[in-house]
């Protein structure tokens, strides 16, 4: 049966490049100008949810704040944008946690291996008061993050060489994975090879065989047409991310307060939404990718947490993260070191 919100979510995709456009002609009425870059496809529920919330916001202020939206790594790479969102080259950048946490440790945590199993346990603590201890981080580190963090995913492994069913499945696997420490360590503990590089690297260096394979949601491997150069999908659901939308501090600071209010409202109902989508997309990959060649798995992920136990690997993430943080996080997931 055709999933209504599915064809509503298309048909909005549709009309993104229209909306780009009439956003940047009105640049010039504004009072405030804001740039926001991203590194996802023009037609990823982030973009799409983030141009219609600019749309809001210029008509809420009555044209005082254009939100000018940069899809697809236009100003750069995660990394060059983040340094530019520091500086005020551009006002906002959405990072995932395990990219931020290059700037700000405790925004990986959301990220620690095979921590949360399922939804029931993300929104309650990323909305609640871990998310609010990673927030004032944040703002220690000159920016501000905006309330609601927007859904990534739980990620997933994909392999042109064999799928991962068990541990021993990462032996020497060379896997790509995004510029941060915590998976540094965590698929070195487990026997993997990783390398980090930058999203915009990913696709040449799995096409040409630099890395066997890489980790992310389902929405991000068909996205970025990964099932071009990937045959398997295991099922890990090994880290949960998502992407904080970050704004200059002084940026942020030098907007009024009536700006300011509708600004978070309208950020915060796109973050709202977008999380419906990415949960409709997702439900709808797994028979698309399999369509497309890509075979799946689904490995049990207690033996994988069993490794990382006994190998000391949460111990030591506590000691990065900080015991207050760190009971924050098993309140909501239980016990893990």
């Amino acid at each position: 049966m055709p999933n209504p919100g599915r064809r509503a979510f298309v048909r909005t995709a549709l009309a993104t490049p229209a909306a780009f456009s009439i956003l940047r002609s009105r640049a010039q009425a504004a009072e405030f100008v804001f740039k926001y870059g991203n590194n996802v496809p023009e037609t990823y529920p982030l973009n799409v949810r983030m141009t219609q919330a600019a749309e809001r916001i210029r008509i809420a202020t009555n044209g005082r704040f254009d939100l000018q939206v940069f899809p697809a790594g236009q100003l750069g790479t995660d990394t060059d944008m983040l340094s530019q969102v520091r500086s005020g080259a551009i006002d906002f950048y959405t990072a995932s946690g395990l990219v931020l946490s290059t700037l700000v440790p405790l925004t990986a945590i959301n990220a620690l291996g095979f921590a949360f199993k399922d939804y029931s346990q993300v929104w309650p603590a990323m909305d609640g008061k871990l998310g609010a201890v990673i927030r004032a981080k944040i703002d220690a580190a000159g920016l501000h993050a905006i309330e609601k963090i927007f859904d990534i995913g739980f990620r997933e492994v994909s392999s042109s060489t064999h799928p991962i069913t068990d541990p021993d499945s990462f032996k020497g696997f060379k896997i790509r994975i995004p510029p941060s420490q915590l998976g540094v360590s965590m698929f070195r503990a487990l026997g993997a090879a990783p390398a980090t590089l930058n999203f915009a690297e990913a696709y040449t260096a799995l096409q040409t065989h630099v890395v066997d394979g890489q980790e992310n949601p389902l929405s991000i491997i068909d996205t970025a047409k990964f099932y071009e150069v990937q045959k398997y999908v295991s099922m890990t659901n090994h880290m949960w991310d998502g992407y904080w939308l970050l704004c200059n501090g002084r940026a942020w600071k030098s907007l009024p307060d009536d700006i300011r209010t509708v600004v978070s409202r309208e950020l915060n109902r796109a973050a709202q939404e977008d999380r419906v989508d990415i949960a409709a997309l997702d439900a709808s990959l797994k028979g698309k990718l399999e369509a497309k060649g890509m075979q799946f798995n689904t490995p049990d992920p207690e033996p994988f947490r069993a490794i990382l136990k006994r190998d000391g690997f949460y111990e030591q993430w506590r000691k990065t993260f900080g015991d207050e943080a760190w009971d924050i996080m098993e309140s909501y997931v239980g016990r893990l070191s």
